[in-house]
């Protein structure tokens, strides 16, 4: 198996598990959130299970439980945890046990499972103090998996959505750019995941899965899908409104559609002790 090579971090930079009113702004509107963020390639989660001891899932910032309702349908019994209680309704809803807590802050109440996982979530969690809760949940040969969809729209989309992005909100916390491929952005961030899981001492070497897939989106699927990214949740309606003007604009010019290559990118790591 591949793994990920030690980087170094760059302690001037903001991190992203400090900016708490974006990690906790996604419930703005859960049902647009879970009708329209992809699902997880059955790949990955097949692999997740098949890695596991057992069948019981910690899902860490399981939002409205896309993830969750995944592994319920391999067989696993999933606990659910998340700091926003719109996204832990919404995930009650649709079948999901849901505790609402930060990560760092949630009492597992002497509770061990076999895997804990974390979906478009783990860039929000403090990457040692999370590893150091998942060596403490995870049973002895549990699977710690976190893992991330990049999105890397046609470069005309891309670059419509950074022109309009840098126009209308240009104090924005994190920059936006077109130019940089993805997944090097990803790469980045999750060799500080397992940066994070190798400082705790607790689990063998990370290990990094990579599944490449498409979709294809219409205009509208598109723009659904767009207000529920950390960058435009907290727009006002007529910013956002800007926004979606100008890269819907740029869609139709394309025939109204494209199809999107997705990378989902995940890294794990066995516990070998209690942290």
């Amino acid at each position: 198996m591949p793994t990920i090579p030690q980087e170094q971090s760059h302690p001037s930079r903001p991190e992203p598990h400090q900016a708490r009113q974006i990690a906790e702004s996604f419930g703005v509107d859960a049902e647009r959130y879970d009708r329209a963020r992809p699902r997880y390639p059955d790949a990955l989660v097949d692999r997740i299970v098949a890695a596991s001891p057992g069948p019981d899932v910690l899902d860490v910032g399981c939002g409205t439980g896309i993830e969750a309702r995944q592994f319920q349908s391999a067989g696993c019994k999933v606990l659910g945890v998340d700091p926003d209680v719109r996204m832990a309704e919404f995930a009650r809803r649709s079948g999901v046990e849901v505790e609402v807590a930060t990560f760092e802050d949630w009492d597992p109440a002497g509770r061990v499972f076999d895997a804990v996982v974390a979906g478009q979530a783990w860039h929000w969690v403090n990457p040692v103090a999370g590893a150091t809760k998942a060596a403490q949940v995870l049973r002895p040969g549990g699977l710690l998996a976190v893992f991330a969809h990049v999105f890397e729209p046609p470069s005309r989309v891309a670059d419509a959505f950074a022109a309009v992005y840098r126009q209308v909100v240009p104090d924005a916390p994190f920059n936006v750019q077109s130019t940089r491929n993805g997944v090097d952005l990803y790469q980045t961030m999750f060799a500080k995941f397992a940066d994070g899981i190798r400082e705790v001492g607790a689990f063998g070497e990370p290990e990094q899965w990579r599944f490449d897939w498409e979709q294809s989106y219409t205009r509208d699927e598109w723009l659904d899908l767009l207000p529920t990214t950390g960058g435009l949740t907290q727009l006002p309606p007529d910013k956002l409104t800007q926004v979606l003007e100008e890269v819907g604009a740029t869609i139709d010019k394309m025939g109204g559609g494209f199809t999107m290559p997705y990378t989902t990118l995940a890294v794990t790591a066995a516990r070998t002790r209690a942290a």
